[in-house]
């Protein structure tokens, strides 16, 4: 099966948007990756809202809404209003991740639960049967163009062999200095969804490498 690709539009250009959602939708991408950051749980701010519902009217495809914020349960009717098809809150950020997880869900979206580098994929034996999705950061998050932790490549595999030996259904995203030669490693590791940023963006050509990342 091929990869889900999400391209971040944390890395587009934002002067020209636009531009960028519109070769979304051209291309073979399956998702649009939206990181929303508060300054407080990861040292950098992104965007709010108000954007986003511009996001949201302009592309085609699904919306994969990631939320590096402390208290993320405040914010999902604001997500759900977006029409995000997922949302994904931190591990991390989440004393009592089932609850926010049930609450998502009966929001009416997809829940996924992300992990940051130096959290162990073990910590997921008791939520891993009631996720849509697991998001292994792969750098730390909080900035775009970060290089790719090594070590992320053994937890997709310790991820994969968790889901199967609980049965769960859940799918395995990665995100961070993810490219054409990680993404390949990734998927053969047993990633379902990769999320690349400025390798996309920053491509000669990114429907084209949209294209290449389909073929991993």
């Amino acid at each position: 099966m091929k990869p889900i690709i999400s391209p971040s539009i944390l890395s587009a250009d934002f002067a020209y948007l636009a531009k960028d959602l519109e070769m979304i939708n051209r291309s073979e991408a399956d998702w649009v990756h939206i990181d929303i950051m508060d300054g407080v749980f990861v040292p950098n701010i992104s965007f709010g809202f108000p954007v986003l519902k511009y996001v949201a009217k302009l592309t085609q495809k699904p919306l994969d809404v990631h939320l590096m914020i402390v208290n993320p349960e405040k914010f999902i009717p604001e997500v759900k209003a977006l029409g995000a098809h997922i949302m994904n809150v931190h591990y991390e950020a989440c004393p009592h991740l089932h609850r926010v997880v049930q609450q998502i869900r009966e929001a009416g979206m997809q829940p996924a639960v992300t992990i940051n580098p130096a959290t162990p994929v073990a910590l997921l034996q008791d939520i891993i049967r009631d996720v849509y999705m697991v998001l292994i950061m792969s750098v730390n998050p909080g900035f775009g163009g970060q290089k790719f932790i090594e070590h992320s490549v053994e937890k997709v595999r310790e991820l994969r062999e968790l889901i199967e030996r609980t049965g769960s259904k859940a799918l395995i995203e990665v995100d961070g200095g993810v490219n054409l030669e990680t993404g390949a490693r990734l998927v053969a590791a047993g990633a379902d969804a990769l999320v690349a940023g400025n390798a996309i963006f920053a491509a000669e050509n990114p429907e084209e490498t949209i294209h290449a990342m389909k073929g991993l």
